[in-house]
C-alpha cells in the first residue's frame, strides 16, 4: 500500500475553504465514483483502490490517502494533480 500526504497552505475563508474542497469531492464522485463525507472540517472519501481524507484547517488544507497495490503505480501522476488542483483552488 501507498500513502500520500500533502499539505497545501492558503488564506481562503473558512466558508470559501470548504466550498472549494466540496466542489472537488462532487466532480471526484462524478467522475470516479469516488464516495464521501463530511466529519467536521474533514472530508473522508473512498472507493475500490483509495481512501483518505481532505482536513481543513485555518491556513492550511491537508489531503491524505492510501492507494491499493494497482493505483500505487500511478502515485506519481497522481500526486501531481493533487497539487495541482490544490494550486489552482486554494492559491
Amino acid at each position: 500500500m501507498s500513502h500520500i500526504d500533502i499539505r497545501h497552505s492558503h488564506s481562503l475563508a473558512p466558508k470559501k475553504a470548504r466550498d472549494a474542497v466540496q466542489e472537488v469531492a462532487e466532480k471526484l464522485a462524478a467522475r470516479f465514483g469516488m464516495e464521501y463525507d463530511w466529519d467536521g472540517d474533514t472530508l473522508n472519501f473512498n472507493r475500490s483502490g483509495v481512501e483518505g481524507h481532505i482536513a481543513l484547517e485555518p491556513k492550511n488544507v491537508q489531503v491524505t490517502a492510501k492507494l491499493g497495490f494497482l493505483l500505487a503505480a500511478l502515485k506519481g501522476p497522481i500526486e501531481a494533480e493533487i497539487r495541482r488542483v490544490l494550486e489552482e483552488r486554494f492559491s
